[in-house]
């Protein structure tokens, strides 16, 4: 790939309000909605309608501090580029290492609640990595084209969700009870608590609009609207569906069940469940791993970019504005996450940890830029004063903090997988290091 050209190509500024909305809300309105309501559920009881609001409050807190910072410098594969120059390249490594794993195990979780949904809507057993490998190489196609076809994709997709969420919300109204809600207090604090590793995820991708900040239009006043109306969007929708799932068949039942929503549903609205929430749990997943691959392509490309990686990791197509073969590497990491078989849950907190790091070095980088760059800071569209900055910047590191320690208590075992992960890049950065200063090529 020597003959790759780099610069001074640049990424399409194609990316306009709509789309970053739908994209930061259509990256956490995924397979959250449609398989985390079972543990959570059995975690929580009735305490499961508490716990979202509490997992909207980190996630206000992150947003706000990702809005600042793409308000005062945007970029593409922000969270990245931020921590790499404010804080660390080291830290940023670390936290971009353990985001592929994440991010590729987040894409297995979207297979397999996708294949449940098809499987529990038609009763029969689905070539189920077959189905994902083509929805991943669809997902190529379109990305590889441009983001522009990209976002109005998402934009297009996500429309046709939210009024499948609607018609079951609005139809399911006459069958909910109060009763079956239950009190949202009812088994204390703690397990609403204890909760929050798991509800966190239907927040977290939000921020997915700040990622592509090169090729938004107006970015700096952009992104903060962008980012700000995804969260309202997201907050009304999971509340709605969690407290019409809740009030259709319990906390027990949709602990139980394989398929929550499509159980909750089908006390609802009958005979017409399987096909509602089968469209809507395949529109959401599709419309989300579209999302979540271009994210993931661009932080390789930043990568690339920064020299971390293989320089034709930052190769832009002439023709199309993407960045090509970073696409191309986020495809064989989607291909890859098919081949692990491991259940839902421990899934969802393997991704976690990778997040909640992010998540705490932005804080950090937020911290950092406003006491090192002032220039910068005056700069910012979002005008927050340093202390407002500040005081944001360490409750959204403390929350990071608490999250992924609280994981820990529901299972262990994916912290031991990305602690060898995170070995194996360890390694790569030393020898990349080693070879550097010996003077052989170190990527």
């Amino acid at each position: 790939m020597s003959d790759m050209r780099v610069a001074p190509a640049e990424l399409k500024r194609s990316v306009r309000l709509l789309d970053l909305v739908t994209l930061g809300a259509g990256t956490a309105i995924g397979a959250s909605i449609f398989s985390i309501l079972g543990p959570a559920s059995k975690v929580a009881g009735s305490g499961v309608l508490v716990a979202t609001l509490l997992a909207a409050l980190p996630m206000s807190v992150f947003g706000t501090v990702y809005a600042f910072m793409s308000s005062a410098w945007p970029r593409s594969g922000a969270s990245y580029e931020w921590q790499r120059t404010f804080v660390h390249p080291f830290l940023a490594f670390v936290v971009m290492w353990l985001r592929i794993l994440g991010t590729s195990l987040i894409l297995n979780v979207m297979g397999k609640v996708l294949i449940s949904y098809l499987s529990e809507m038609t009763g029969l057993p689905m070539p189920g990595k077959s189905i994902v490998f083509a929805i991943f190489t669809a997902v190529f196609a379109i990305n590889f084209i441009g983001v522009g076809v990209a976002a109005r994709a998402q934009t297009l997709v996500m429309a046709l969700l939210l009024a499948s969420l609607t018609l079951f919300v609005v139809l399911s109204a006459p069958q909910v009870s109060l009763a079956r809600v239950g009190a949202p207090f009812g088994g204390g604090i703690v397990p609403i608590v204890a909760a929050l590793p798991l509800m966190i995820h239907l927040f977290m991708g939000i921020e997915a609009c700040t990622e592509v900040g090169d090729e938004v239009e107006d970015a700096k006043r952009t992104i903060p609207l962008g980012l700000a109306f995804a969260l309202l969007l997201c907050a009304v929708v999971y509340l709605a569906v969690a407290f019409t799932a809740l009030g259709l068949v319990g906390p027990a039942a949709l602990a139980a069940s394989k398929a929550p929503l499509l159980t909750a549903a089908q006390a609802g609205i009958g005979r017409w469940a399987s096909t509602l929430i089968g469209v809507a749990a395949v529109l959401a997943l599709t419309k989300s791993m579209n999302a979540i691959f271009l994210v993931f392509s661009r932080l390789l490309f930043a990568m690339g970019r920064a020299g971390v990686f293989p320089q034709a990791f930052a190769y832009i197509h002439p023709l199309f504005g993407t960045p090509t073969v970073a696409i191309m590497a986020a495809y064989a990491c989607a291909g890859a996450c098919l081949l692990l078989p491991n259940g839902v849950v421990f899934l969802f907190l393997a991704t976690t940890v990778p997040n909640m790091l992010k998540y705490f070095s932005t804080c950090l980088a937020a911290l950092l830029m406003v006491r090192g760059r002032p220039d910068l800071h005056s700069a910012a569209r979002l005008r927050l004063p340093a202390g407002a900055v500040r005081f944001l910047a360490i409750v959204g590191m403390g929350c990071a903090a608490l999250i992924a320690v609280v994981g820990f208590g529901i299972d262990w075992t994916p912290y031991a997988l990305l602690g060898a992960w995170l070995l194996l890049g360890l390694l790569y950065w030393f020898v990349r290091a080693a070879r550097r200063k010996t003077g052989l090529p170190s990527a």
